[in-house]
């Protein structure tokens, strides 16, 4: 583990796997009065790999998404990132007074790409996430669900390698969430993506990943892993979903039991 008082963040295309959590802690506050987020999480995603964290309100799973995207800094452990990281929120956070292209342009412009590629670039992005037509709608001209796939987009057009998705259709109602999932399924099979994706449904979770981790309450730690051998696609409702759920949601239960109870 090294000895920095930050997490030692490295990012390159070098690294075997897309990420890399060893002994991760995360405190906030002075020493001595600290209150403790996470502590000695290990987590290990493989390239093109799709996994889905679930863990009761407060156990930190945002906090190690920020600290993976590099947005926070931990107490100790080391995260390593194999390739460039998009982290994408519940909220969409389009800037109201710019159209979805102009949104998607922008985040071009900051990653360096020569203003005579921007447009294009943009389009193509656009087209990937079904938007063709809204190109020049405001966010506020757009529903919950298309705001998202614009969001998306936006995370793309950085050169994304890894998604890091912080429950991003929980605002959303059952069928838009539920064509959305489809989306975000048909983006990663067809491309080199590789999704850590921060759901509060289990059911979610069981739908779109490879694997399920849960996380104890707080502080945070893996403490559970469920392999999701399901073909593609899958339904929030199907027999084969709903039992895998039911093992995780159990687990869930006892985990929040065991923190209710002090043990």
């Amino acid at each position: 583990m090294s000895a920095s008082p930050s997490a030692d963040i490295a990012a390159g295309a070098q690294r075997t796997g897309a990420i890399a959590v060893r002994e991760l802690r995360k405190s906030y506050g002075p020493a001595g009065t600290h209150s403790l987020a996470l502590d000695g999480l290990d987590l290990a995603v493989t390239p093109g790999e799709f996994v889905c964290l679930v863990g009761a309100s407060g156990c930190g799973k945002s906090t190690l998404l920020n600290v993976i995207a590099g947005l926070d800094h931990a107490s100790s452990g080391t995260v390593e990132v194999g390739g460039k990281a998009g982290l994408m929120f519940q909220e969409s956070a389009l800037f109201p007074w710019l159209s979805v292209q102009a949104n998607i342009e922008l985040a071009l412009r900051l990653i360096g790409v020569p203003r005579a590629k921007r447009a294009e670039r943009a389009r193509e992005l656009i087209a990937l996430v079904r938007l063709t037509g809204s190109e020049h709608r405001r966010p506020h001209q757009l529903s919950g669900g298309m705001r998202q796939r614009a969001a998306l987009a936006r995370a793309l057009a950085q050169d994304t390698d890894i998604l890091l998705m912080d429950e991003p259709f929980g605002a959303l109602d059952a069928i838009t969430r539920d064509l959305l999932h489809d989306e975000l399924e048909r983006l990663w099979s067809t491309t080199t993506l590789t999704v850590l994706f921060v759901t509060h449904n289990v059911r979610e979770a069981v739908r779109l990943g490879d694997r399920v981790l849960v996380l104890s309450s707080r502080p945070g730690r893996v403490v559970r892993e469920y392999a999701v051998p399901l073909g593609r696609p899958r339904r929030m409702d199907s027999a084969e979903v709903v039992t895998i759920a039911g093992e995780v949601t159990e687990t869930l239960r006892q985990e929040v039991r065991r923190h209710a109870g002090g043990h």
